[in-house]
């Protein structure tokens, strides 16, 4: 099993991306990649699960290729890493804890996005919805987080 956690600074002129679709909205993720938090925590916990270090050690923020860079590249890469190691990916569990937008209407396309993504059937792929009840950075609309465990199995 692989932990993954990620945290963005909202911040307008952005768009907001999550799990690889955009989401309408008057602000989005700061970030030297598209800022997607949610393809980050998956791959963080992918890379966690076997051994591989994380994100920022396959894809530092220090090299302007990663600028603007679409997350699911990082989640394919993931994958991949995992699968040549003798891996597959069991399931992905996640929660995106943001204050607002409401984003129920989106949960269906961000699912099939990541699963696509991963190779993966649509009912491997959990993706769940946490407001921060208006404490800390999240709650007052600063940043947005995301959390992610996913099993391996070999």
């Amino acid at each position: 099993m692989g932990l993954g956690w990620d945290v963005h600074r909202i911040t307008a002129g952005r768009p907001m991306i999550l799990g690889g679709v955009t989401v309408p909205c008057e602000f989005g993720l700061e970030g030297h990649s598209d800022a997607d938090v949610l393809a980050h925590a998956i791959t963080d916990a992918i890379l966690g699960a076997a051994a591989l270090g994380d994100i920022g050690m396959h894809f530092p923020d220090s090299d302007p290729k990663w600028k603007g860079c679409d997350s699911l590249v990082f989640l394919r890469h993931a994958r991949d890493l995992v699968v040549q190691k003798g891996y597959t990916i069991v399931n992905v569990d996640s929660t995106i804890i943001l204050e607002r937008p409401k984003l129920k209407d989106f949960r269906i396309a961000i699912r099939a996005r990541v699963a696509e993504t991963l190779g993966l059937d649509v009912d491997r792929v959990s993706v769940k919805f946490k407001t921060a009840e208006k404490v800390g950075p999240v709650g007052e609309g600063r940043s947005a987080e995301s959390q992610a465990i996913v099993t391996l199995e070999r």
